[in-house]
């Protein structure tokens, strides 16, 4: 799960990188293009086969996908990486508010009365995300970090969807083969609206990576919840923020305000423990795509 969270990290360096050059259309685009090939040769050679019964489902888990991809190349583009990735993993609050407001719209009090710590936990989140927010206002950066906090909700909702695909009996290299699919074309049809960069080198290599190392972070992923203790590797994907911290500061010479950082803090603390608190209440997680 560390070599995921690190292969993640340096996929968001490559697209800092490939941003000051080509818009999110073209990189969610040719991301996904990478992917597929990539992922159909992990098919073949895994012997998976590529029917599926429940293309409807596959169609709603890429369109809700595509979106919080797209928001977190947004971000990335124009935030902190550190900021930018904290507000993306915010998907198990997220996932975990949900629960929250399940149980409130089917009036089971009672059940919310039990459900006090993880309201807790997500009461807390926020909080983080108002601290971590805060210095991009000053910098006039919200609007960006608003688009980072809708990655992390639409993460959420994919994750759902990801689970729901699981227990109906789709293999994971399907899944992401098909999300793949999902975000190339998205890509190709936001190009129609967004236009095309120039291709000019060596620019144009960072647009290899992103993929590459979006589908090696996937299968490390993926083995991670297939052979380690849930739990533990659902809370090790927060590596990838000190990663970010650690890239963002060397290479880009990212500053964040001591009111950031305790934002961040809060919010992997409230990610933790709101894991750790919903774990009897959802089935394991499924890997999550990037």
């Amino acid at each position: 799960m560390v070599v995921a969270s690190l292969m993640f990290a340096l996929m968001s360096v490559c697209i800092k990188f490939a941003s000051a050059h080509f818009n999110v259309a073209e990189i969610v685009a040719w991301r996904g293009a990478i992917g597929i090939a990539f992922m159909a040769a992990w098919c073949r050679a895994q012997g998976v086969s590529v029917r599926t019964r429940v293309p409807m489902m596959h169609v709603w888990r890429s369109v809700v996908g595509v979106l919080s991809l797209a928001s977190w190349f947004y971000a990335i583009a124009h935030l902190p990486l550190a900021t930018a990735m904290t507000l993306n993993y915010m998907s198990g609050v997220w996932v975990a508010a949900f629960l929250v407001g399940g149980t409130l719209a089917m009036g089971r009090l009672q059940d919310l009365a039990r459900q006090g710590p993880i309201v807790l936990t997500v009461l807390a989140a926020f909080t983080g995300v108002v601290l971590l927010l805060r210095p991009t206002i000053e910098q006039n950066q919200l609007f960006a970090g608003l688009i980072g906090l809708l990655s992390g909700l639409g993460a959420a909702f994919a994750y759902l969807q990801v689970a729901a695909l699981g227990r109906v009996g789709e293999p994971e290299a399907r899944t992401v083969l098909y999300f793949s699919v999902g975000a190339t074309l998205a890509g190709f049809v936001g190009m129609a609206f967004t236009g095309t960069s120039p291709w000019t080198w060596p620019q144009a290599l960072w647009l290899l990576p992103i993929g590459v190392l979006a589908a090696l972070g996937q299968l490390a992923m993926t083995r991670a919840y297939t052979r380690g203790a849930t739990l533990v590797v659902a809370n090790l994907q927060y590596s990838g923020i000190v990663f970010a911290a650690l890239f963002g500061l060397w290479l880009f010479g990212d500053r964040i305000a001591p009111m950031g950082w305790a934002g961040m803090g809060i919010i992997v603390a409230s990610g933790i423990a709101a894991t750790v608190l919903r774990a009897r209440a959802l089935p394991n997680p499924p890997a999550e795509e990037h």
